[in-house]
């Protein structure tokens, strides 16, 4: 992988974004081994959560628009190969197991993009987000139309989409598209320790909860409902389920084997 790197950190994939003299612009190449990353991610069964951060100044400033051009005008988008999962959830399957994603310097495009598609977000207090696209001649494409509206509110998401104005970790918190703001060189260390915490947690428990609360988003809650129960029977019968019964009642922290 050319400018994505992974490493397995007992549970948890640490994918690092590694193109700093770049400051991190995206490619379609860099694209395609991050969808490597993610489909790492998902198929290993020892592996229970990602964290995604960026090495250098800035997590991202953007995409290589030149390049991407020919792709977003193609009327086909993303196209994940074998093995792959689109990491914008856009295209086929999602990633299965939670992300952890930790962002500072500038954060542009796709940057908000793929982190409208984690679960939990930690930002250095220097950080600067942008959807740039409307300055670019088009209009972002990797799900921020979709989701940005619904994660800070209808208001908000439509200032900084249609005006390509810069907004700040701050502002982030406070609309719910962070949940943690550190001081600028602390922001991975946060996010693997909330990465740790997931780690430790019933494996299948952990992929029930994001099963059923993205039904819950993208369904309905009726939906989700209906499932519920019936999610449930498996993760019950598992020897985590038991595990979990006898470390409560001997007073002692579970070990979870993800069975």
């Amino acid at each position: 992988m050319s400018h994505i790197e992974t490493h397995q950190n007992g549970h948890i994939l640490e994918i690092k974004v590694n193109r700093p003299e770049k400051h991190n612009a995206l490619s379609p190449e860099m694209y395609r081994d991050l969808a490597r990353a993610y489909g790492q991610l998902s198929r290993n069964p020892e592996l229970r959560v990602g964290l995604l951060y960026g090495e250098g100044a800035h997590f991202t400033s953007g995409v290589e628009l030149d390049k991407w051009a020919p792709i977003f005008g193609n009327g086909k988008g993303f196209e994940v190969g074998e093995g792959e999962i689109d990491p914008f959830g856009l295209q086929a399957q999602r990633h299965t197991k939670p992300v952890v994603m930790a962002v500072q310097g500038n954060c542009f495009t796709w940057g908000v993009e793929i982190m409208l598609n984690t679960e939990i977000r930690v930002a250095a207090s220097d950080t600067r987000f942008a959807m740039l696209e409307v300055k670019r001649g088009i209009f972002p494409c990797g799900g921020a139309t979709l989701r940005l509206p619904r994660q800070m509110g209808w208001g908000a998401a439509h200032r900084y989409l249609l005006t390509g104005e810069y907004w700040y970790a701050e502002e982030a918190l406070r609309t719910g598209l962070v949940q943690e703001v550190v001081a600028p060189g602390e922001q991975v260390t946060k996010a693997r320790e909330i990465a740790t915490q997931i780690a430790k947690a019933a494996p299948l428990g952990v992929q029930g909860v994001l099963k059923s609360t993205r039904m819950a988003w993208n369904e309905g809650e009726a939906e989700a409902a209906r499932h519920l129960f019936v999610d449930m029977v498996p993760v019950m019968q598992s020897e985590d389920a038991a595990e979990g019964v006898a470390s409560f009642l001997q007073r002692r922290e579970a070990v979870f084997k993800g069975r």
